[in-house]
């Protein structure tokens, strides 16, 4: 291919030397006044800018955006960013590309997952291993096993002061090069906490208990918070070791919340937080981070939309199944698209355990990412057969998981029936997700 070519098939239409690019470059910041560094694989234009003022501009002022052609650069790219207003800072790394750039709001994450923790460490230890090795370390959070509170559950989320203290400690945990307490760790972005928008969160009459023993029940639940008050709770709905406690009114939900948080049940102190309302398209691909809960809106205590309908993708998105007689989560609608494969693309061979949440699209591989995540075995599924009444054959799959760090292992069975061996693995896994 002709080098003009390549050009337009950049979406440039010019080929510039690298003389000509440092020129360009150069130009900019003599006129602009900003400055320019290359630093930890990035190319940082500005931040601050010249005549900056105060602290910078707080989290949510950054967007990203993708597919940038490989040969543009800030002498093009600044004056079109400038159109949407003032550049506090622009950081460039390239990549190859012949489509629309992407643009969308900058997650500004400040937290990471880190798996493969002994199980046997306390949210002290893990704070100060992470404070010995990396900057900005504002807090770790842990939860504790659900069957053994002594215990963690083998993973934690540190939170820093900044996503770019976030970046630096992310790189500096690459698994191989820093190994606590003799273990090689894992590591990864954790999925930014949902951000409820305040009028949502002032009409949420829902609290959020974790913490609690496996053995402590919804009766025991419901008697020790209408202890400070009799019968402000309407329901309690308990999965495995955390529950969701439905008042009857906002006010006594505010209250209860400021009474029991830390309270003892069953020799568990346990957390009480408002519980956040949970989008139908969110579902419980969330990572667990900040608050462990599947993301269901009846879960949360919001109404069903049992006339809600769910957008083709193909072949049927997810199930539309009850779980104890309430709507379970179902998949968001994520893109499936096809791109062009072009002769001279670049293939790297990656392990699916490196891709992110939202490159999977059924329940039976968000399980199976999750065990790993958690150095679990792998879900196995056993499937048993009824017949109906009327003849036809329905199915059903017990999934078990072994943790490989102690050696337990948590059955889960739905208790719907399905027509299809598909169906009833999803349903299962769905199931299984929901109790984790």
């Amino acid at each position: 291919m002709h080098e003009e070519n390549k050009a337009a098939a950049n979406g440039c239409g010019k080929i510039r030397s690298g003389a000509q690019n440092g020129a360009a470059l150069l130009a900019l910041m003599e006129k602009t006044g900003y400055s320019m560094v290359q630093q930890n694989g990035q190319r940082k234009f500005g931040g601050p800018p010249p005549g900056w003022k105060g602290p910078p501009p707080p989290r949510g002022c950054e967007v990203f955006v993708g597919k940038i052609p490989r040969d543009m650069y800030e002498d093009e790219l600044v004056p079109v960013f400038e159109r949407a207003g003032k550049i506090y800072e622009l950081r460039l790394m390239m990549e190859f590309s012949g489509k629309f750039i992407g643009v969308c709001v900058s997650l500004d994450n400040c937290r990471l997952f880190i798996g493969a923790i002994p199980k046997d460490k306390k949210k002290e230890e893990i704070l100060n291993e992470m404070k010995k090795v990396t900057e900005g370390v504002v807090d770790v959070i842990v939860y504790p096993n659900a069957t053994d509170k002594t215990k963690n559950r083998g993973f934690a989320f540190v939170e820093y002061e900044s996503h770019r203290a976030a970046a630096m400690a992310r790189r500096r945990l690459i698994p191989g090069t820093f190994q606590p307490w003799g273990h090689t760790i894992q590591v990864d972005w954790a999925d930014p906490e949902k951000v409820v928008d305040e009028e949502t969160m002032q009409r949420v009459k829902v609290l959020y208990v974790r913490n609690l023993m496996i053995s402590t029940t919804e009766d025991k639940i419901k008697a020790e918070f209408n202890k400070f008050k009799p019968g402000v709770v309407e329901r309690v709905k308990k999965l495995r070791d955390y529950a969701f406690v439905h008042f009857f009114h906002r006010e006594d939900a505010v209250a209860a919340m400021s009474v029991m948080n830390g309270k003892c049940i069953d020799g568990a102190s346990i957390e009480v937080t408002l519980a956040k309302p949970v989008n139908k398209e969110s579902s419980w691909k969330q990572h667990f981070n900040g608050q462990i809960s599947p993301s269901s809106e009846n879960l949360l205590g919001f109404p069903n939309k049992e006339d809600g309908t769910q957008k083709s993708l193909g072949k049927s998105a997810s199930l539309s199944v009850h779980l104890n007689g309430q709507h379970s989560p179902g998949s968001p609608e994520v893109e499936r698209s096809t791109y062009s494969f072009f002769p001279g693309i670049k293939l790297t061979p990656i392990s699916m355990y490196s891709l992110k949440l939202n490159h999977f699209s059924s329940a039976v591989m968000h399980l199976d990412y999750f065990c790993h995540k958690n150095s679990w075995a792998p879900p196995e599924y056993c499937l048993y057969s009824t017949t109906s009444q009327d003849g036809k054959i329905l199915l059903v799959y017990r999934v078990l998981i072994s943790s490989i760090a102690d050696d337990s292992q948590s059955c889960f069975m739905p208790e719907k029936l399905c027509t299809t061996v598909e169906d009833a693995k999803e349903l299962a896994a769905q199931f299984t997700l929901l109790h984790l």
